[in-house]
């Protein structure tokens, strides 16, 4: 009975570890798919108006870094919407004297929602929203002046009602889960992001996502009571049928930070596998007609529990295999999932190179060895804030836990 126990594990585990690779893979399949993956060339035309909007709730240390970028925009014709909570003093004050500074292009919307997650702060600015397109950047983010250009044309040429731009965590060095959280995105944006969207069925990112204004309204902004409100509204919008582009460009890619400290990493993550729950709770998915789709959906929603499982069952199952006394097929079965990880391995070194290459960072040896020793550990603190989002979900627990930022992609 053991001996079926870990065999049957053993599959499971290369399952998930082939899907992970065959999709992180998906952009660099063929010279096609890569090219495919960047904003098409702009035409100069500006017909849309935007509408930006930035919940920032302690965010006093970056935001008006934020904003005096993204008012060097080539864009004309935009409007920047900073939300405030009433009880948020400091972050008011940088607010209130930007918005003095920029009367024409800077205004400050008031949360006054007595419990604040991001979700109602963006649905307290939407009725304000005067754009044609709803723009969301974080407080912290550093956007290229020629990205809603290229956000333009795209919504034009496409005729989609959502344009995913790229993000990219950008200070690989600062910590030792930073490299692998930075490479993270690399994939996610660069490659999985597309198949997604290409599929039908797409969770969206949280920022540099813009959303025709008049749809918004439509369905009723963002979910108030999600913890990832982001998936949750891509969700929504793929089961009704919306079009959604996906394009990464490493010149125009919005760029982050990691959180500053492992504790705040492991809430960033469980919020996020919480809230990837409540979408699968929710099932707006179910509503999509293709078995593909639903199926890439479950597996995309499950994919945070999914990862908590491969973190615990892999190393158990190999301890076991190896100390006791099991059949020979057995023990090579236990072995199967090795494979997948390793290539795995051998193409986030890969990205690493690329990575570097992309945005002009110094990787050297030592990037290397740590983005392969870190991987176990990185491994355990995902699957560790899996179980604590199960936690939380089981009693009842969903206050957002906000993740401080500091500026370190600045630097």
């Amino acid at each position: 009975m053991l001996s079926l126990a870990i065999a049957l594990i053993s599959i499971v585990l290369f399952v998930i570890a082939i899907a992970n690779l065959y999709w992180t893979l998906h952009a660099w399949r063929t010279p096609a798919n890569l090219r495919n993956t960047t904003f098409p060339a702009p035409d100069g035309d500006h017909s849309l108006s935007f509408s930006i909007l930035i919940p920032a709730r302690y965010e006093e240390a970056v935001l008006e870094h934020t904003v005096t970028q993204l008012l060097q925009s080539g864009h004309p014709d935009i409007e920047i919407l900073l939300i405030i909570g009433h009880d948020d003093f400091g972050t008011a004050e940088v607010a209130d004297w930007l918005a003095y500074k920029y009367p024409d292009k800077v205004r400050v919307i008031v949360d006054t929602n007595k419990r604040k997650n991001k979700p109602k702060a963006l649905n307290t600015a939407l009725p304000y929203c005067r754009g044609d397109i709803v723009g969301v950047f974080d407080a912290e983010d550093l956007v290229h002046p020629d990205l809603l250009t290229h956000v333009d044309y795209a919504f034009r040429a496409t005729n989609a009602t959502v344009v995913q731009g790229g993000v990219q965590l950008i200070n690989f060095h600062s910590s030792w889960y930073s490299l692998r959280n930075c490479l993270e995105y690399f994939f996610w944006f660069r490659s999985r992001l597309h198949l997604q969207a290409e599929a039908g069925f797409i969770p969206l990112g949280g920022n540099t996502v813009f959303v025709r204004t008049d749809t918004l309204n439509q369905i009723g902004g963002w979910d108030p009571s999600c913890l990832a409100e982001d998936c949750e509204l891509g969700v929504r919008l793929s089961s009704r049928g919306h079009k959604v582009v996906v394009a990464y460009d490493a010149v125009l890619v919005t760029r982050e930070e990691t959180p500053d400290s492992a504790a705040s990493f492991f809430r960033q993550r469980t919020r996020w596998n919480q809230g990837f729950m409540q979408v699968f709770r929710k099932g707006d998915w179910r509503r999509i007609a293709s078995f593909r789709q639903r199926a890439l959906a479950r597996f995309t929603l499950a994919s945070p529990f999914l990862q908590a499982f491969t973190g615990l069952a892999a190393p158990v199952g190999l301890i076991v295999a190896l100390v006791l006394h099991l059949p020979v097929w057995v023990t090579l079965l236990s072995f199967l999932p090795g494979i997948p990880t390793l290539a795995q391995l051998a193409f986030e070194a890969a990205g690493l190179h690329d990575l570097g290459k992309l945005y002009n960072l110094k990787i050297e040896r030592a990037h290397y060895v740590k983005l392969v020793v870190a991987a176990p550990l990185y491994t355990l603190v995902l699957a560790g804030a899996a179980l604590r989002a199960i936690a939380r979900e089981l009693v009842g627990r969903r206050d957002w836990e906000l993740t401080r930022h500091v500026g370190a992609h600045l630097t």
